[in-house]
């Protein structure tokens, strides 16, 4: 039974995930349709500025600022009496105008640029995620019941909590950063791999196999999740700064962008920075599995390293990480080239993952799907 509510829950999940999906790319969408003010506001804004400049200056000396409005009007007085009135009142009026058209465009765009009200379809978004968050913890709970395990011990359960675990510490990360911009390619992510999963991987509850039965099950695959998830993320963040990277050599090479969207999103720095964070702490989750994967291997078969095919993949993926992290570090290795890096090292994990466990066979072939 509770297997059976476990199936209608992950299809409740998957249903709000793609409504979630549509929202986040509403807003994009909205983000691309405000995109386009900025790029002709500040021309526009500059001229107006500098034509109120013409008519109004500001002198500072030692006893303050003094307005040149006063002096013109006091000139004027002398030479043609009452008429000097009325030109200070259409200069004061002129320059009125030119300051209100500027603080007028400074806010169209600061809140083009810091995103500074949620928009509905945001804010729906976020709302049909964590609904679905909730229904997708119910799912994953209702698989361990059924077991009466934790619920990853084969492709489908690893499918189930890996993407549980994906969308929690984006929710997560949003409680420290602003990463909602991140939703399309978060859930749309979620959304493919738990498709796949539900037409591929799904397998009734059975026994675990005698070297699966250990607490090294709960820690070791556990953590692997952790990371999986932390890379997804960092993944994420990549593919973002590699379309930024590439609007910011538009506009400097004074070109039309395509994804106006990308104007309202950090800079590609500041993406780069948060996803090399990111994998750091990926990057240690997965050290951890590496090393608790060895100890498994020596209680279950005697030794702690056998080149498996499972164990040369997941020492591959380490490696990608490690070399994308020291050639940041050391090696001034950023921009794009760093990009790259973490995209050919996420790709390691989807191919250890969607690739080895199935088509791989050795003493990991632990996907079930033969069951």
């Amino acid at each position: 039974m509770f297997d059976t509510l476990s199936q209608i829950f992950i299809y409740v999940t998957m249903g709000l995930y793609a409504c979630a999906f549509i929202a986040f790319a509403l807003d994009l969408a909205r983000r691309s349709a405000r995109a386009t003010i900025p790029e002709s506001v500040p021309s526009a804004v500059s001229r107006r500025t500098a034509a109120a400049e013409d008519l109004v200056f500001v002198e500072a000396d030692g006893d303050g600022v003094v307005d040149a409005a006063s002096s013109v009007s006091t000139s004027a007085q002398s030479a043609s009496g009452g008429s000097a009135t009325a030109t200070a009142t259409a200069t004061a009026t002129r320059s009125g105008r030119g300051s209100a058209v500027a603080r007028i465009s400074e806010r169209i765009e600061g809140d083009v640029h810091t995103g500074a009200a949620m928009s509905t379809s945001l804010r729906v978004a976020m709302i049909l995620t964590i609904t679905g968050f909730g229904f997708h913890v119910l799912a994953d709970a209702g698989r361990g019941i059924a077991a009466g395990r934790v619920p990853w011990a084969n492709m489908w359960e690893f499918s189930m909590t890996g993407t549980l675990v994906i969308v929690g510490i984006f929710l997560l990360a949003n409680l420290r950063f602003d990463l909602k911009y991140l939703g399309t390619f978060v859930l749309g992510l979620v959304c493919i791999l738990l498709m796949i999963a539900t037409t591929k991987y799904y397998v009734p509850v059975v026994p675990l196999p005698p070297a699966l039965q250990s607490y090294w099950l709960v820690i070791h695959i556990l953590v692997a999740i952790v990371a999986t998830a932390f890379f997804a993320l960092g993944f994420a963040l990549s593919v973002a700064q590699l379309a930024q990277v590439r609007r910011e050599h538009r506009v400097a090479a004074d070109k039309p962008t395509r994804l106006r969207f990308l104007a309202t999103l950090p800079k590609s720095d500041t993406l780069e920075n948060l996803a090399y964070r990111i994998n750091i702490v990926g990057f240690i989750a997965w050290t951890f599995t590496l090393i608790a994967g060895a100890i498994w291997a020596e209680k279950a078969w005697g030794r702690y390293w056998g080149w498996d095919t499972k164990e040369v993949w997941t020492f591959i993926v380490w490696v990608i990480y490690a070399g994308y992290i020291h050639a940041r570090a050391t090696r001034g290795w950023r921009g794009t080239r760093s990009a790259w890096l973490a995209l050919i090292g996420f790709s390691a994990v989807m191919f250890n993952f969607g690739v080895v466990n199935v088509f791989f066979h050795g003493l990991h072939s632990y996907s079930g799907l033969t069951s």
